[in-house]
């Protein structure tokens, strides 16, 4: 039976979002912490853009993928770090409904596109080590320009499920939000009314992106990895596992947290024990992403110090 709104009812306007804490020491520790933490964020993804962009030797389909990861690990992290910060500020952190929406919308767009991402650049390797020869057709600017956009399309495309599920539910009833962001799934507990699909669909189209890119990313590595053992030389070896490297590392924190958090179903949905998951995900793989692929990358290191060598004599 659907749920209709009566003159009883009082449309909620806004959230109280509880955050992580109410002790004000420890929100002044964590407000330095995670405002070093966002600054890092920042500054690394865009430096990452910056040296990418300035550097000829690393205009490649690869480091085109990177550059793109930096933007959206940027505005993934901005999607919930600037609101979480005034959490630790204020007595009451509120938010509105328009605002609700915006922020969830803009955090699973960029999660959306960033697995996306992720699962181009798991196939950029398999074509650079499997099919050295056909690379430079396989992977052109055309195809490039192409995976990108479909990227964001993907993204896009996720922000738009969620945000309609969302616009779809009635609240009437409490307005406090027991997490740090305003996350789907409490949300839905707030509710007045719930319609079953509104519910399940975001978890679906979410479920469907990470086993479409966990089974592409798998399926490349599997093709790599006996790449590598048919190799004759052991130099060869060592620099194709250099090149995986970075990038399973970064597969393997930014799925390793994701599904724990959006493929289990609302029913098992324990907010208190996810805030830490979802505090690692949001604000702390943002920030590694940039070491990640620089403290391992020669080429990286190799196109900084050329850089600052050209400001040095010029």
């Amino acid at each position: 039976m659907e749920f209709k709104p009566s003159e009883n009812y009082t449309a909620v306007i806004d959230f109280l979002i509880l955050g992580l804490t109410d002790d004000p020491f420890l929100c002044v520790i964590l407000f330095l912490l995670f405002m070093g933490i966002y600054l890092f964020t920042v500054m690394g993804n865009f430096c990452t853009i910056i040296l990418i962009r300035l550097s000829p030797q690393l205009h490649t389909p690869m480091y085109l993928f990177l550059s793109h990861l930096a933007f959206v690990d940027v505005g993934y992290s901005t999607s919930v770090t600037p609101n979480l910060l005034v959490n630790f500020m204020v007595e009451k952190n509120i938010i509105t409904y328009p605002g609700c929406v915006t922020q969830l919308c803009s955090l699973v767009t960029f999660g959306a596109t960033e697995s996306f991402l992720l699962t181009f650049m798991a196939y950029d390797r398999y074509m650079a080590i499997c099919n050295p020869l056909l690379y430079s057709v396989k992977m052109s600017d055309q195809v490039c320009s192409l995976l990108i956009m479909t990227s964001y399309a993907g993204g896009c495309l996720n922000g738009v499920t969620y945000t309609g599920c969302l616009l779809n539910l009635f609240f009437c009833g409490p307005n406090v939000i027991n997490h740090f962001f305003c996350d789907f799934s409490p949300l839905v507990k707030l509710s007045c009314h719930h319609v079953f699909i509104a519910e399940i669909l975001p978890a679906i189209y979410s479920a469907i992106i990470i086993a479409i890119a966990l089974i592409t990313i798998t399926i490349s590595y599997l093709y790599i990895f006996f790449t590598i053992l048919n190799m004759n030389s052991t130099e060869g070896r060592h620099k194709a596992f250099s090149t995986c490297t970075s990038h399973l590392t970064a597969v393997t924190l930014f799925y390793g947290t994701i599904i724990f958090i959006y493929v289990m179903p609302t029913s098992s949905y324990s907010t208190d024990q996810n805030k830490v998951v979802s505090i690692f995900y949001i604000v702390v793989i943002p920030m590694l992403n940039p070491m990640i692929y620089s403290l391992r990358n020669k080429e990286i290191k190799d196109a900084l110090k050329r850089l600052v060598s050209n400001k040095r004599h010029s």
